[in-house]
């Protein structure tokens, strides 16, 4: 085993199960050489908070001083982080006032809005750059794929525009990789007559996280992963789908039981309940279940990725 092959892993199962699997892919054709990442806890950091959330509460904040800035319950419980009318008022309910103050722009514009955000965006509580709080193992993980020819995705709950606008400073991933959670838009036309594509406030289905996943991850890249990586509830079925798929698979379920380095939790789903916690899940079903605490020497990056 070469001792410069994913050194931010420790010696051990989880990075023996790795290597195994890197060994194992060369003798899959390239074309079925697929894996399939989760972004949020597993690719970079979900707590105290979603990035992406961050970001719409900064929108919130500037366009709150904007003299047509229209007040509604949702956004003032928002700018009060009134937690208790946010749970009153729903998460679909939040979600889609946030969604909202970024309608009528183009998917151009949006993205340029996110990049400028995560440029200067600090983390709240762990004092580092939101660029740089995505974990440097998965990183060292995703190079050695790619250099095995392995075409490595990103299949997130996260809104897929706000994710394409930095997967591939982060990761190396074209937006064309990214499957999410879908934004509505309308092709109009301007005084000049030339169209012009629009964001809306709707989204276009629903949230890209449990069954759905595997739904839109055959509609949207049409290939089966090999490796699928993930940490919540939400990550569940695909897990299960590349553990269950032929020749060489690896189902990677990230547990953040690291307190002093980043955060000691159980994620979740957001959108439905689960009868059992996903780390359990894990053992039970023999997923390869990574101790944040105990497998990663590493947990950050001393510099954002470049790609």
């Amino acid at each position: 085993m070469p001792d410069d092959l994913l050194p931010s892993w420790r010696p051990g199962p989880t990075r023996d199960a790795l290597v195994a699997f890197l060994d194992d892919v060369l003798d899959v054709p390239t074309e079925e050489r697929v894996a399939c990442l989760d972004n949020d806890g597993t690719l970079w950091c979900e707590r105290p908070s979603y990035v992406q959330l961050d970001f719409f509460i900064d929108t919130l904040r500037s366009r709150a001083s904007e003299p047509d800035f229209v007040h509604t319950p949702e956004l003032d419980a928002l700018l009060g982080n009134d937690t208790a009318a946010m749970g009153e008022l729903g998460l679909e309910r939040i979600a889609m006032a946030l969604t909202s103050l970024c309608e009528g722009i183009s998917p151009e514009e949006f993205t340029r809005r996110v990049r400028a955000f995560m440029s200067v965006a600090q983390h709240p509580t762990l004092g580092r750059p939101l660029l740089r709080n995505v974990y440097q193992p998965m990183l060292e993980l995703i190079d050695e794929l790619r250099r095995r020819d392995v075409t490595v995705t990103i299949v997130t709950g996260g809104g897929t525009e706000f994710v394409r606008a930095v997967s591939q400073q982060l990761y190396g991933v074209p937006p064309e990789a990214v499957v999410g959670t879908l934004i509505g838009y309308e092709l109009s036309r301007g005084d000049d007559g030339a169209p012009r594509l629009l964001r809306t406030g709707r989204p276009a289905g629903g949230a890209n996280e449990g069954a759905a996943k595997v739904s839109n991850i055959q509609s949207q890249l049409g290939r089966r992963p090999l490796l699928v990586a993930g940490n919540s509830g939400g990550d569940r079925e695909m897990l299960e789908w590349a553990a269950s798929g032929p020749g060489p698979s690896l189902a990677l379920l990230i547990d953040h039981d690291d307190a002093d380095r980043e955060f000691a939790y159980v994620s979740s789903a957001e959108t439905f309940a689960e009868p059992e916690p996903i780390t359990d899940v894990g053992s039970r079903l023999g997923w390869t279940v990574v101790s944040m605490a105990a497998d990663w020497a590493t947990v950050f990056p001393s510099v954002a990725p470049e790609h």
